[in-house]
């Protein structure tokens, strides 16, 4: 249970292959690398494309190169990253940010988590302001 988006770390889990490649939009299969392959998964099955993940735990950015993938699909901020190694951002899967999380039985029954969490709560919206 995440109660509160605390405002910080945003970025957004993003579809990116290499500049030129043709659309993902217009193919019923692709090869994908990723950290996130449930994600990837559903994301894809949303858009009616079968995705066969390629599960990676970092430098997702040269799967494509090394015939890994066609496509990846990471955690994006600024873009440079996929910029500077020759990709194109095609779609965003969702957008992140880091939230608190808490487990349900404890803040219903424990008021200093109750407490806690509506602290973190007002210094969020404070922060926002």
């Amino acid at each position: 249970y995440a109660p509160v988006d605390l405002g910080i770390g945003r970025c957004r889990l993003s579809v990116a292959a290499p500049v030129g490649a043709q659309d993902d939009g217009r193919m019923s299969h692709l090869r994908v690398a990723t950290k996130y392959p449930a994600l990837t998964r559903r994301y894809f099955e949303r858009q009616g494309v079968q995705a066969e993940c390629v599960k990676l735990n970092g430098a997702m950015e040269i799967a494509p190169v090394l015939g890994l993938s066609s496509t990846i699909v990471d955690l994006v901020s600024s873009g440079q990253t996929l910029k500077d190694n020759g990709l194109a951002e095609q779609a965003i899967v969702l957008d992140v940010s880091a939230r608190l999380i808490v487990n349900r039985t404890a803040l219903k029954t424990d008021p200093r988590i109750a407490a806690l969490v509506e602290r973190f709560r007002a210094l969020a919206i404070d922060k926002a302001a």
